[in-house]
């Protein structure tokens, strides 16, 4: 932040900026938590909506709703205070509470990925594979995942020194942030980062590839032009989502190496923890008609 400094007529021109910052965050953070709890609702209301794609999407939409609390709020205090200070303490809990929400994230979009797979490839056993039971392990082996990643980074944070400057270039705390700040070595941290990314990204992501080259395979196999374009267009809306996720997500950690982190790195930050979780109820929404019906007699109380 900069020193506050006068206008002609007097007026603190950052503080200015500082509201102008407090108010763009917290609309932000209304629509993301507005539009996720409308997706919630919508699909509690609607009968058609009780599918395993549905309930993986509403799972979805509470990890967003809880990305985006885990670092706005506290932000946002920090900016109506002008307390600029995050304890040690506090600092870790942020961090270990983004990295498992964001964590579950990673794999509740490989388990939807695999419920496009059965629906269109294996349709006939579709019930049976993708049973309740089957959802609930599903969404419960994420969380087990995710917890033991976002415990790992926490506990080799906290094993390094800090003992030189002290101010995080960004909004809230996260890994390379903090690595630039250590006066230990970060080799192995960078390290262990490389490689429970490789796990917690990487194989989600091979995954969620094979899943879809064989659903393209199955799509070509249709003759219908107009059956190709219905059967792959329940797919696309979750595509959006996966690239935006994963390739945001890939820059801000891939660039450890850099010697200095910039704005930019901010800018991604912004992305992953305000726009990402923003845009995944307007694209869920955008195509799906049953997603459209069902919000229309949310916000028509019907």
């Amino acid at each position: 932040f900069l020193l506050p400094k006068s206008g002609a007529n007097g007026t603190a021109i950052t503080e200015f900026i500082l509201l102008v910052i407090f108010v763009l965050f917290l609309l932000a953070y209304v629509v993301t938590v507005g539009g996720n709890f409308s997706i919630l609702a919508a699909i509690l209301v609607e009968p058609k909506l009780h599918t395993p794609t549905y309930f993986f999407l509403g799972n979805l939409s509470m990890m967003d709703i809880g990305c985006i609390s885990v670092t706005i709020p506290s932000m946002l205090g920090h900016l109506v205070s002008h307390k600029h200070t995050v304890p040690y303490g506090a600092c870790l809990t942020q961090l270990f509470f983004f990295h498992l929400l964001v964590g579950v994230d990673c794999f509740l979009l490989t388990a939807m990925a695999y419920d496009r797979f059965l629906a269109i490839c294996q349709p006939l056993t579709y019930s049976t594979h993708m049973s309740q039971t089957v959802q609930r392990i599903l969404v419960a082996a994420s969380w087990a995942c995710a917890f033991s990643s976002a415990l790992t980074h926490t506990v080799a944070i906290s094993t390094l020194n800090f003992c030189g400057p002290n101010m995080i270039n960004h909004f809230y705390c996260d890994l390379p942030q903090l690595f630039q700040l250590s006066c230990s070595s970060t080799q192995l941290n960078e390290l262990l980062l490389f490689a429970v990314g490789f796990m917690m990204a990487g194989t989600p992501v091979v995954l969620i590839v094979t899943s879809y080259i064989h659903v393209a395979a199955a799509v070509l196999r249709i003759h219908s032009a107009e059956g190709r374009k219905k059967t792959f267009s329940t797919c696309s809306t979750h595509l959006t989502v996966v690239a935006i996720f994963y390739g945001s997500g890939i820059f801000n950690y891939m660039r450890l190496g850099s010697a200095k982190l910039s704005d930019k790195d901010k800018a991604v930050g912004v992305f992953n923890t305000v726009i990402n979780p923003m845009l995944n109820p307007i694209i869920y929404s955008l195509r799906n008609p049953d997603v459209q019906g069902a919000l229309w007699k949310v916000l028509l109380g019907r």
